[in-house]
């Protein structure tokens, strides 16, 4: 008798192609050869804040092939208890037209103790707590929820102390943006999920954030949101459209939704999908980002996580045109944006494979690869 994988189970039930069940697990082993096991990240082929994606895309796929659970394990365990032991001391920028993560890549990284996994970030802050939800999710182990829950304590704490409204982007408050805002939503909605006797905390700090994220000005006239807020006057700043903003919102709506059963987060999470995807995307329906082919240490992890909450979205409330682009832009991934060797994803989905590849290039693509595995 046969034994299927659960992600074989998956591939029966919904047609999809050996070859497609076949392309994440190669990509998962190739983004491993990126992964520092001495310090439990994907340095220095990435970044601190990626490497919290990376985790997170391990923990995705993990849930859907078994063979990847197997192996996933020890990476959790590893990245829980040695990543904490590193300062990475990030130097940020504000300076238009991106904001970017330039990182330490040099062979002997700064070792410092930490609390958890907190920094001078608020975003930074919230991928980690979504990397550990995403291993809770898979493990059940509560001390991976403990973790996520104790990230967002610190961000929580700076909360409302903005003369905008919501949260600052860094503790050193000069800048008021979508991403930490969105993350803060994200991560509250996630909690309350999760959380049992402290669901409703959670919940009352994701319906604060929702209502003023929402009254804020940063989703335009197009249903597409811009980077951040003026610090002069709290009014949208008309700051680049990346995909990423469009993304997390989409994750966070949805649990808002499931939290409360109010179908109306998930109508505006597909009005800003479907904007995203009108707005975003090649005649194709490839999606890209605007800073291609050149998006530095930041912009190549962009498309990844939008892909991945449009998943979260399609999941709990499917739509065809959403299978159809995630379906698309996987395939295009895999036939024009690989290496000839090592099945090395690189940064252009469309096409063509540009170097150098990374963790942040691959893990971002396997997004699309595990959201297609999903429809």
């Amino acid at each position: 008798m046969r034994v299927f994988s659960s992600l074989q189970l998956l591939s029966l039930a919904f047609g999809v192609s050996a070859i497609e069940q076949r392309d994440a697990t190669l990509a998962y082993n190739q983004l491993q050869t990126w992964y520092n096991q001495s310090i439990g990240l994907w340095i220095p082929s990435t970044g601190w804040w990626n490497s919290a994606n990376c985790l997170t895309v391990v923990a995705n796929l993990a849930t859907t092939d078994a063979a990847v659970a197997g192996k996933a394990e020890a990476v959790y365990d590893n990245t829980f208890y040695k990543a904490q032991e590193y300062n990475l001391q990030m130097q940020k920028t504000d300076e238009a037209p991106m904001y970017l993560v330039q990182s330490h890549h040099g062979a002997h990284l700064p070792k410092h103790k930490t609390t958890g996994f907190l920094n001078d970030y608020y975003d930074d802050e919230g991928w980690w707590a979504l990397a550990w939800i995403a291993v809770y999710d898979v493990t059940g182990d509560r001390k991976y929820l403990r973790t996520a829950e104790s990230i967002f304590e610190d961000m929580a704490k700076a909360y409302g102390t903005t003369p905008c409204g919501g949260l600052w982007w860094s503790k050193e408050r000069t800048y008021v943006n979508a991403i930490a805002n969105e993350l803060f939503l994200d991560v509250a909605a996630h909690l309350a999920n999760r959380a049992g006797a402290k669901s409703d905390y959670y919940l009352d700090y994701a319906k604060r954030e929702w209502s003023w994220f929402k009254r804020s000005g940063m989703i335009n006239s197009q249903n597409l949101i811009n980077d951040g807020l003026d610090n002069a006057t709290c009014e949208n700043n008309g700051g680049t459209v990346w995909s990423y903003n469009q993304g997390v919102v989409l994750g966070g709506l949805t649990e808002l939704s499931r939290a409360t059963d109010d179908a109306r987060y998930v109508t505006k999470a597909k009005i800003i999908a479907d904007a995203a995807i009108a707005n975003l995307t090649d005649s194709n329906g490839i999606l890209h980002d605007v800073c291609e082919p050149d998006c530095g240490a930041d912009g190549s992890q962009f498309k990844g996580v939008f892909a991945r909450n449009l998943q979260i979205l399609q999941q709990y409330s499917p739509e065809t045109r959403y299978a159809t682009f995630l379906e698309h832009n996987a395939d295009s991934i895999w036939k024009y944006d690989r290496s000839r060797r090592g099945n090395k994803l690189s940064l252009i989905w469309s096409g063509p494979f540009i170097k150098p590849a990374n963790a942040s290039t691959q893990s971002s693509a396997m997004d699309a690869l595990i959201a297609a595995l999903a429809t």
